[in-house]
């Protein structure tokens, strides 16, 4: 096929002046070249896009792919990684991973809580605190953890998250609030272990490539798989594969809210226990980081004996299967699974 990639650049932000903080969800250099030579690899004339701005030239100038490799995060408002896929939906462009509809709920953890808890997962009790108003009105006991609503890779989470009383609930509120322009959510911490869970498919056909514990070590900040943790995790946080019944329940939970959801090809569950060992749902990640060594993802399929190849052509594969079965890249009618 003829795909085209679509995908921000990292490096194309910090020379227009934003910090390495503001362009940390953005892709690294060889995170776009892993992917494409793996598209390669497989047969795919890929050609490389970029992000909406320059996707919507493209488009304008009748540009046209049989599929596109959509890894656009976007960088502003809550529908950031919606836009892409919407501009090819209405173009009846094909393209991997979730549509808008699913990047505009999930990139917004508190909709999204709201949301699944009204499937029956259990979810930690939460607040959003949009502005310091909204502190006099948080009911939820403490301790609490606090992060920023809709920003991913870890941002806005440190040990200053973790909050035990209300004056220390307002100095952060209040910091993030300033920092990242958008509502703090609040939620009841859980003192249990960190899981992640890998996914591939959609719908009936997807399913769970395993379930990632993280470890903290005695060098990381503790109680939150924090933004330092993430971006410097060598000799901070130790992977391993989890097989018990925790690990069990909670990759049924996440193959039960990926479905519910409508998330598709490939992406994550965060889920973290409770003091009774019990997993409860944290936040979904269906445009997961595709680093060739760094990502969550790629290192919990390396656990699982799946290699990087082998995780991106899933990917493709899962998309492909919406495509028209006599050959016509376009998107059967009506479905969005």
């Amino acid at each position: 096929m003829r795909i085209g990639f679509t995908f921000d650049l990292r490096d194309d932000y910090l020379r227009q002046g934003y910090t390495a903080e503001e362009a940390a969800e953005l892709d690294a250099p060889e995170t776009i070249d892993a992917v494409e030579t793996v598209l390669t690899s497989l047969g795919h004339v890929v050609e490389r896009i970029g992000g909406i701005r320059s996707l919507t030239t493209r488009l304008a100038g009748g540009a046209r792919w049989d599929l596109v490799f959509n890894y656009a995060e976007g960088l502003f408002g809550f529908g950031r990684e919606a836009q892409v896929p919407a501009l090819l939906d209405a173009f009846q462009i094909p393209y991997t991973f979730s549509d808008a509809l699913v990047f505009a709920l999930t990139l917004h953890k508190a909709l999204t809580k709201h949301v699944v808890r009204d499937l029956g997962i259990p979810t930690p009790d939460f607040a959003v605190v949009s502005e310091e108003s909204d502190l006099d009105h948080v009911r939820v006991p403490y301790p609490l953890f606090v992060k920023p609503v809709a920003a991913g890779s870890s941002m806005g989470i440190s040990a200053a998250s973790l909050v035990a009383a209300a004056p220390a609930l307002r100095t952060t509120c209040l910091a993030l609030l300033e920092r990242f322009h958008q509502p703090a959510l609040v939620e009841a911490f859980l003192p249990g272990r960190e899981l992640t869970v890998g996914l591939v498919g959609t719908g009936t056909r997807a399913r769970v490539l395993g379930v990632m514990e993280v470890l903290s070590t005695s060098e990381a900040e503790h109680h939150a798989y924090s933004f330092a943790n993430k971006q410097r995790y060598v000799g901070r946080v130790h992977f391993r594969i989890a097989d018990d019944s925790a690990a069990a329940e909670a990759a049924d939970m996440a193959l039960r809210v990926w479905t519910a959801l409508g998330c598709r090809d490939g992406g994550r569950v965060d889920c973290r226990c409770d003091g009774g060992g019990r997993p409860h749902f944290l936040e979904v990640n269906p445009l997961p980081g595709l680093h060739p060594i760094h990502s969550d993802l790629v290192i919990l399929a390396g656990l699982v004996a799946v290699p990087y190849a082998g995780l991106v052509a899933s990917i493709v594969a899962s998309a492909c299967e919406r495509l028209v079965p006599d050959g016509d890249p376009t998107f059967r009618a009506g479905v969005r699974g």
